[in-house]
């Protein structure tokens, strides 16, 4: 048994509108014990022994954050794309470039050191959003689930939890043209023998859990999202998939179909309480009401977004229809949840021209409780009683943070203000150092060996 006691300068805790200074945190074997409030300026409460042996967390102590949507290997393009013109369209062929060059061991590499850049920005769990399957020219490694394993294993190295999204990618467009070039790589032939190969992969580890995914509309024949759809009920586990994130996709999807992407989802039984749809950038009024009606989640992405030109979502409107929030840093453009976190809330303002659509308590169920919850871990994102014991400690004396109070820190930290993170009762980063990986250069290697001159 591992009993670990932590002393936060401020701690958020479950349902408070603001952080409480002077909270004793205390954790078995991983899970939170107890969580105590101290009275006066650091004075036990009463029945509390406060022992030399707890770590001092100075600062704001935060649960876990949850990095909903990721794509491991876009970490090799940030730098690479961002000032040329062009759409999504024309960045996506950069990005198969790099998708061409990747085989397990390098793909290893390249997520180990991306997972250890998240743990350091104070992500203790990431969502993977996972299609590069096979080997360039589409054929099968040995080992069907090679790139599945290495990221897995990438995901160890660096110390936080993954579930590993595994995507049905099956065509190129919505009227069902075959893969091609790179895409050959991402699919498994039909949702059928997608879903053989998913099966037989079962992670050992239990800091990492399988789900699925629908690429989008355009990579799975409507004939077939309900395969997905119910392997994914039939095992529990959560769906995640692409959704109305450029104009362009509603478009042909009506062209196809006659109806817009979330209305086929919906009749293909994909919506519901375990799917998350990732953007949601374009939906029309009738689709935000299929979302939250369902209660299907949502998960933005606004650094990728932006950087991508693809829009701004009507992220209120879809939350009050029903749809819980959720956060990603997709392309890793940027690699830091407080800047998606208040990117909610000043998207929105660009879009309606008013302030004030979330609270920073708000922001936070997005980045801890909800992102965790779109991933399947329900036990984590809270500092309470029972919950994984993940905390992640913001300083409040950096140049972004002195003399602002703890409340408004999603509102001016950023990733670098991040000094300790704890993930399962372990530190993984301490004084804003990765305890096991050498952040910058693993990056610098990784990338290098898959990007072109």
């Amino acid at each position: 048994m591992t009993a670990t006691r932590w002393l936060a300068e401020y701690a958020w805790l479950p349902e408070h509108a603001e952080p409480t200074p002077d909270v004793l945190i205390e954790a078995v074997d991983g899970r939170i014990t107890a969580v105590t409030p101290l009275v006066g300026g650091g004075a036990p409460a009463a029945g509390v022994e406060v022992l030399g042996d707890a770590v001092r967390l100075p600062g704001l102590t935060l649960p876990g954050l949850a990095n909903a949507h990721s794509h491991a290997f876009h970490r090799a393009l940030r730098g690479r794309t961002h000032a040329r013109r062009g759409d999504f369209w024309s960045w996506r062929e950069a990005m198969y470039a790099v998708a061409g060059r990747l085989d397990p061991d390098s793909y290893l590499a390249l997520a180990r050191a991306a997972y250890a850049e998240m743990a350091l920005t104070g992500i203790t769990c990431v969502g993977e959003f996972h299609y590069l399957h096979h080997g360039p020219d589409g054929t099968p490694y040995d080992d069907p689930n090679a790139m599945s394993a290495a990221l897995v294993e990438a995901a160890a190295h660096a110390g936080i939890r993954l579930t590993l999204l595994d995507a049905c990618y099956l065509t190129a467009t919505v009227d069902g043209a075959p893969l091609a070039g790179p895409q050959r790589r991402f699919g498994d032939g039909d949702a059928l023998r997608w879903a053989e190969r998913v099966a037989a992969f079962a992670p050992e580890d239990d800091h990492a859990r399988v789900g699925a995914a629908i690429h989008s509309v355009r990579a799975v024949p409507a004939e077939q999202l309900a395969t997905v759809a119910n392997l994914a009920d039939r095992a529990g586990v959560p769906l995640h998939v692409h959704l109305s994130e450029q104009p362009a996709e509603n478009d042909a999807c009506r062209a196809a179909h006659g109806v817009t992407p979330t209305r086929l989802l919906a009749e293909h039984g994909v919506l519901g309480p375990h799917t998350t749809a990732v953007h949601a950038t374009h939906p029309t009024g009738a689709d935000v009401a299929l979302l939250g009606e369902s209660r299907t989640g949502v998960c933005l992405c606004p650094t990728t977004e932006r950087d991508l030109a693809d829009g701004i979502g009507p992220v209120r409107r879809l939350v009050e229809a029903g749809s819980p929030l959720s956060l990603g840093s997709d392309s890793h453009a940027v690699v830091d949840l407080f800047e998606e976190a208040r990117a909610v809330e000043l998207d929105e303002r660009l879009r309606t021209r008013r302030r004030g659509h979330f609270t920073a308590a708000e922001l936070l169920h997005a980045a801890t409780v909800g992102g965790h919850a779109a991933l399947g871990w329900g036990d984590a994102g809270r500092l309470a009683v029972g919950d994984r014991a993940d905390l992640v400690t913001v300083r409040l004396d950096s140049a972004r943070t002195a003399g602002v109070p703890p409340v408004g820190v999603f509102f001016a930290a950023t990733a670098a203000d991040v000094t300790h993170v704890v993930v399962d009762g372990r530190t993984v980063v301490a004084e804003g150092r990765h305890l096991t990986v050498d952040v910058p250069t693993e990056l610098r290697d990784a990338i290098a060996a898959v990007t072109l001159p």
